[in-house]
């Protein structure tokens, strides 16, 4: 049996059948304990509060309190749970703003089974997810560079932020460029300053819309 701790879950859809499925499909897989559902974003960052889940799986386009609305408020209210956005949309219109809303990970429904559990534990790990047909949008999406500046990154920025886009943690980071994770972090608040970003899915799709990540 495995010693690694339960991922806790917080299933939000306004569809009782999805939310049906995904509490299946977590409850038979090792690893993941559903703590509840919501149906609406306004429930959604209520239940979050008392539920303290690790991950929300979010859905976007939901009567009575959509998923961009509540991202924003778990952001304000400063609840721990990551949000990975688990949606039908990919369109520019429903990526963007999710992500600067403070989404750690967006994927779309037809993901595959075993993807989806990945895209859990890395979220759960503050690691960015993003699948690839969402980081192809992202980069179109990102039109304009934000109000960060266009001071060019160090070299040591550029390899940060490379490992940032493989969905690496800090902890690794720190291992394969033989520095502390303090450091990693600066270089992040360094690099997050420099492309006008908040957070790390941000600063990678903004990183291969300016071709900075290739």
């Amino acid at each position: 049996m495995s010693d690694e701790p339960l991922i806790s879950l917080l299933i939000v859809d306004d569809h009782p059948v999805v939310r049906d499925g995904l509490r299946g499909m977590f409850e038979s897989a090792p690893g993941f304990r559903v703590l509840g559902e919501a149906a609406n974003g306004v429930e959604a960052v209520s239940r979050a509060e008392a539920l303290d889940p690790d991950v929300i799986l979010m859905d976007l386009r939901m009567p009575g309190g959509g998923g961009v609305d509540a991202i924003r408020e778990l952001a304000r209210r400063r609840v721990r749970a990551k949000v990975l956005v688990l949606t039908t949309y990919d369109t520019d219109s429903d990526t963007l703003p999710a992500i600067e809303a403070g989404a750690t990970g967006y994927l779309l429904k037809d993901a595959p089974r075993d993807e989806l559990f990945t895209a859990v534990r890395a979220a759960a790990d503050g690691r960015t997810v993003l699948s690839p047909a969402v980081a192809s949008r992202l980069v179109s999406a990102v039109r304009t560079p934000g109000s960060g500046g266009n001071e060019p990154l160090s070299t040591r920025e550029r390899e940060v932020l490379a490992l940032v886009a493989r969905g690496t943690s800090n902890r690794e980071i720190a291992r394969e460029l033989f520095i502390s994770e303090a450091t990693v972090k600066t270089h992040l608040t360094h690099l997050y300053a420099k492309l006008g970003v908040n957070d790390r899915a941000a600063a990678v799709a903004t990183a291969y819309q300016r071709g900075i990540l290739g």
